[in-house]
């Protein structure tokens, strides 16, 4: 693992950091054992912790196991449910959850059993849902109880619908366009990263919230903060509908800059972890919404998964393409998404994650092939605890686990037969671009939200690059050809010194930081 920066340590709020952390890498470095000409597929599980798997070391050897009798080389564990954690070295606090008490660690349990096994771990979380519970979390750390329902202002970071609900049924969701809690998702994340052996991390819920009126508008983003700042961005007096196009845009760009922030900064921490993304398919497929812009995932909850393998954000979309192969117009859905996948690459990966809990074990080994036909970069199953229709139906354990092991042997009697290897990420293993990680503030220190930035270079091949900063100031910028650059602040009215300098290299984060007298 890299060392964090003395940058990072800052910004996790001091928070401890492991003492075994080696010495930053020049590169990044694979931790899987790899054979040489190996087949390159992700294979694995997703790993909930709403099911048993990891609430002790017992189950985290029965995991592995039946990992390992599956030919997995990955494991999505869920360790961020609620903004806690299943695991005692993070900035989210310890998860209420039924698990072995402490010094018992879910996240280092799985981390050292299965990388023994030659098996990844991706560390599971969801990075908006606050709180599905009447009763509080115990922690007073703990985001609801510091930011919930008792908070005023910024310190509130609920999301909000447009009938002014915060709470549906007992869920309740962070709103990202609240600078704040952004700031402390990214943290949170760099903690996990920071502290434990991992290989990567998968974001779930990364996108605004369901509970809408219809199926291609989202009604969600209507806090105080949300509005105040979307109204400074456009110079608006009216509250915006559910489906004003501009809106849309503003909070599809809050998504992606918490994605952006996290990318760049995980990759400060060690630029050998993977970011994952759970894309959602929801519905059909662009083929017959006329495009992506017409699809759920884009218009529905606001998450542009295609516009993040291109602009780089992410390492891999991994889609939860849930659909019942028994269903003919799901069975449509299923090959629909599977070629977006495909045709929507761009350089990264595209993973296929199946719903196992819909379907039998026929139909599961049909979608199987059908992932391995397209050539996608990989199959992943969900879910570890619910492996077919019938399991999800029964309460009994051995059942489910017969039911496990009967799904295994079928799929390796044939499309899963062979034993694959994790796709190499080649832009970060053998990198040719780098990455610059920016911040924009007036000289008394307010920073500069929502202000244009472009990159100049002055000197190599680079292209000249458009950035917007987010609510704090930040802005970053991925692949860029390595060289030197005039960043320049280029909104209306900045005055006094609003450039400056920064040299790009291969592999590396470089940062900058932007002064200006005004802005605007």
């Amino acid at each position: 693992m890299r060392r964090p920066t003395a940058r990072t340590i800052a910004a996790l709020g001091g928070f401890a950091l492991l003492p075994a952390l080696a010495a930053a890498p020049a590169v990044a470095e694979t931790t899987q054992p790899e054979a040489a000409g190996a087949t390159e597929q992700w294979r694995g599980y997703w790993v909930d912790a709403f099911n048993e798997g990891i609430y002790d070391a017992d189950q985290v050897s029965g995991l592995v196991t039946e990992a390992q009798d599956l030919g997995a080389n990955a494991l999505v564990v869920q360790v961020g449910r609620r903004f806690d954690c299943f695991c005692n070295e993070a900035l989210y606090p310890r998860t209420d959850a039924r698990i072995d008490p402490a010094p018992y660690d879910p996240l280092a349990e799985v981390v050292e059993q299965a990388h023994a096994a030659g098996i990844e771990v991706h560390a599971w979380v969801n990075a908006t849902t606050l709180w599905n519970s009447a009763t509080a979390p115990t922690s007073p750390e703990h985001a609801f109880n510091a930011h919930g329902l008792d908070a005023e202002g910024g310190d509130r970071w609920l999301n909000k619908r447009v009938d002014g609900a915060e709470k549906i049924g007992n869920n309740t969701f962070i709103d990202p366009a609240n600078p704040a809690a952004v700031d402390y998702v990214v943290d949170a994340v760099t903690s996990i990263t920071a502290n434990y052996d991992v290989d990567g991390v998968n974001l779930d819920y990364i996108r605004y919230p369901d509970y809408n009126g219809g199926e291609f508008v989202n009604d969600w983003g209507y806090s105080e903060v949300s509005l105040a700042r979307f109204a400074e961005e456009t110079g608006t007096t009216e509250v915006p509908a559910p489906d004003d196009a501009a809106f849309s845009d503003w909070r599809r760009d809050q998504v992606s800059n918490l994605v952006r922030k996290i990318f760049v900064n995980m990759y400060e921490v060690d630029p050998s972890d993977r970011l994952s993304i759970n894309g959602i398919t929801y519905a059909y497929g662009p083929q017959t919404y006329g495009g992506w812009e017409g699809t759920r995932p884009y218009t529905n909850v606001m998450q542009d998964w295609r516009g993040w393998l291109d602009e780089g954000i992410v390492d891999t979309v991994t889609a939860m393409n849930y659909k019942r192969n028994w269903n003919p117009d799901q069975a449509k859905m299923f090959t629909e998404w599977n070629e977006a996948l495909a045709e929507y690459r761009a350089d990264r990966h595209v993973v296929s994650g199946p719903a196992l809990y819909l379907n039998g074990i026929e139909d599961s080994v049909a979608q199987a092939q059908e992932v391995v036909d397209l050539g996608l970069d990989g199959w992943m199953g969900y879910s570890y605890a619910n492996p077919t229709m019938a399991a999800t139906a029964s309460g009994d354990l051995a059942f489910k686990d017969a039911q496990r092991a009967a799904l295994v042997d079928a799929l390796r009697a044939d499309v899963l037969a062979e034993d694959v290897v994790v796709p190499e990420m080649t832009w970060k293993t053998q990198p040719t671009t780098g990455t610059v990680s920016g911040s924009v503030a007036l000289r008394d220190g307010t920073v500069a939200d929502q202000v244009d930035v472009v990159l100049h270079p002055v000197a190599g091949p680079g292209e000249v690059v458009r950035v917007r900063t987010d609510g704090t100031g930040w802005f970053g910028a991925v692949d860029l050809a390595p060289g030197r650059y005039r960043v320049q602040v280029v909104e209306e009215g900045a005055e006094g010194t609003a450039s400056t300098f920064v040299q790009v290299e291969a592999g590396t984060v470089s940062e900058v930081s932007v002064r200006a007298d005004t802005l605007g």
